[in-house]
């Protein structure tokens, strides 16, 4: 199923598998990981991805989102990749985070609207390791108007992945969801079983 803007604007990815809804208490574990350095959110997050995603294909390699070593350089570690460790050592995945590198510092996405987003983002990731033919899964904390994504999938494409994923721990409602969502049933809070 696509949205409406996929629909008018294919993205550069296969498809993306964002399971969980940006809302409490996933939302609150999203922001203690990239915002307060709460790494086991992070392992949260992955844990709730490994029991929850569909069987999906293998991927040849994973690749965390990459953030610009300035961004890095300030908050000590990449959430993407935080996620990443513990998924693919849960499914046996290669984990590949040196592949991609964000060369280009961007604004933070978080305070555009989706055209600049994309904006932002054009030109940023640049690939530096052998993708040809493979089948390549990005992994990141949230999706919203999947404009990263696009971008690195693109990226990836250009330097010759047959195949790019996404997923992404949660994903942001559409803007045109008539209902609040104020929970998403079902999941435990952090360090709740």
């Amino acid at each position: 199923m696509l949205c409406a803007h996929c629909l008018t604007r294919m993205p550069a990815f296969d498809r993306v598998y964002a399971p969980l809804l940006y809302a409490p208490p996933v939302d609150h574990a999203t922001q203690a990981l990239k915002f307060h350095g709460d790494l086991r959110a992070a392992q949260w997050l992955a844990d709730w991805l490994d029991r929850h995603l569909p069987a999906i294909p293998t991927p040849n390699l994973v690749i965390p989102v990459p953030l610009h070593p300035t961004r890095i350089r300030a908050r000590g570690y990449n959430q993407a990749l935080e996620i990443a460790r513990p998924l693919t050592r849960a499914r046996g995945w290669t984990l590949a985070p040196d592949i991609a590198h964000r060369h280009r510092a961007t604004r933070a996405q978080s305070e555009l609207d989706a055209e600049a987003r994309r904006r932002n983002l054009k030109g940023a990731f640049h690939i530096c390791g052998a993708v040809d033919d493979a089948r390549v899964l990005i992994v990141d904390d949230v999706v919203t108007t999947a404009a990263t994504a696009s971008s690195l999938a693109a990226a990836l494409r250009a330097a010759g992945a047959a195949e790019v994923m996404v997923v992404a721990a949660a994903r942001t409602p559409h803007a045109d969801s008539r209902r609040r969502v104020s929970a998403t049933p079902g999941i435990p809070a952090p360090g709740r079983r």
